[in-house]
């Protein structure tokens, strides 16, 4: 079992139906396991559980909710899988989601950061072979003039296994509470 942290947007209903009829048609099998999401850790199964879940509580703890504004999308290739995907990428927020990230990559999960891919918040909505449909999709989005307005209130730490996803823990961003 291999564990990640995603976390959920909050958006507006029209928004989420929008980029939910991208993914229906574009990223079929991930559509069908998870709803639109960022992923802050990608899945590993390098610690135990316990550890893991207190490190993500700890950095969680002290992080405030993040609002963002996607303006675009983006094309990029995975050579893990060989596909093309096409990403929702936040304008605001993008910094905030990046050190939400990199402090999540300290301590115990400092030696999972992956170093070669660079990281780069976003929504997938697309995912194929063929990089002409991607592209496409990218033209069609961004000449659409798209601003999708949101916030990260909570992260879901979850488990990944071959039959699908799990959450395990739901927490809430640091509101000053």
């Amino acid at each position: 079992m291999a564990l990640c942290v995603l976390s959920y947007p909050n958006l507006e209903r029209r928004d989420f139906e929008w980029i939910q009829s991208l993914r229906a048609k574009h990223e079929k099998l991930a559509y069908a396991l998870v709803k639109p999401h960022i992923t802050l850790v990608f899945p590993t199964d390098a610690m135990a559980e316990d550890e893991y879940l207190n490190h993500v509580r700890g950095v969680i703890s002290h992080t405030p909710p993040v609002s963002f504004a996607i303006r675009c999308a983006v094309m990029r290739h995975s050579p893990a899988n060989d596909r093309w995907n096409v990403f929702l990428v936040p304008d605001e927020g993008y910094s905030s989601i990046v050190k939400l990230h990199d402090r999540l990559y300290t301590g115990p999960l400092a030696g999972e950061l992956r170093l070669d891919v660079p990281f780069i918040p976003h929504i997938t909505v697309a995912s194929r072979r063929a990089a002409e449909i991607c592209q496409d999709l990218v033209a069609e989005i961004n000449e659409e003039g798209i601003c999708i307005e949101g916030s990260l209130n909570t992260v879901d730490i979850v488990s990944y296994q071959s039959h699908g996803l799990t959450t395990m823990e739901k927490i809430d961003l640091f509101a000053g509470r």
